[in-house]
């Protein structure tokens, strides 16, 4: 059976924050939670009966603060994160292939895709995958700062996310024009960053995007590393 999450959203940074759970089971599981949502993340899991088991970052993130940490603290769930993104404070420091286990049987698979930073993991979750700053709904992630590698970002697009069933649903991180969920078949097919393009023609694309700089990357990213509590919390 193909579960659909609670997709809620942050319209300050474009975030979006997912609860995952089944009918019936009370376990949960959170992704990329905002800080200043905090309260409504808690509402949520209230209303719906839930009780969180992890607290899961799919990278560190330079556009907002986590609450992982004080979600952490106000419900006994443990957090779960890149090892390689330097999140030192976390319970589980997570590697390709880790498998994470809740409710009655549920499995959340973690697939590492580099790129647009060195630690990112992406979360396969019963024909859902969460792409963090990975695979955007017709975009992908920059790849210009925190040991961004546009080769690297290519590679794992098309070798670990490209490759998994058409029918798989994309829910990403982040979204800036009104989009909430594609489809690995229609990335594949019609993405604008991606679809139909050398390697070699991305890399090129993305040296040449000049974005500005992340205005929250010198307080955001500081503050991930430490689940967004303050040093020494």
């Amino acid at each position: 059976m193909q579960l659909i999450p609670v997709q809620l959203f942050d319209a300050e940074s474009s975030t979006f924050t997912y609860i995952l759970f089944v009918p019936g089971a009370r376990e949960a599981v959170i992704i990329d939670p905002v800080d200043h949502h905090l309260e409504r993340d808690l509402a949520h899991l209230r209303r719906l009966d839930l009780e969180l088991a992890y607290v899961l970052e799919t990278h560190a993130h330079a556009d907002h603060v986590t609450s992982a940490g004080r979600l952490r603290e106000a419900t006994g769930a443990r957090a779960a994160v890149p090892s390689g993104c330097g999140i030192p404070p976390a319970e589980l420091q997570l590697n390709d292939g880790d498998v994470i286990r809740f409710g009655r049987g549920e499995e959340i698979r973690v697939l590492h895709t580099p790129g647009h930073t060195a630690g990112s993991m992406s979360y396969l979750w019963r024909g859902n995958v969460f792409t963090g700053d990975a695979l955007l709904i017709d975009g992908c992630g920059r790849t210009d700062f925190q040991s961004g590698s546009a080769a690297a970002l290519y590679d794992s697009i098309h070798q670990r996310l490209f490759t998994l069933p058409d029918a798989t649903r994309v829910w990403p991180a982040h979204d800036y024009r009104g989009q909430q969920v594609s489809t690995i078949g229609w990335e594949k097919a019609h993405n604008a960053r991606l679809a139909h393009r050398t390697r070699a023609d991305f890399i090129e694309l993305m040296a040449n995007l000049n974005l500005p700089r992340p205005k929250l990357i010198d307080v955001a990213v500081p503050a991930n590393r430490n689940l967004g509590l303050p040093h020494g919390g």
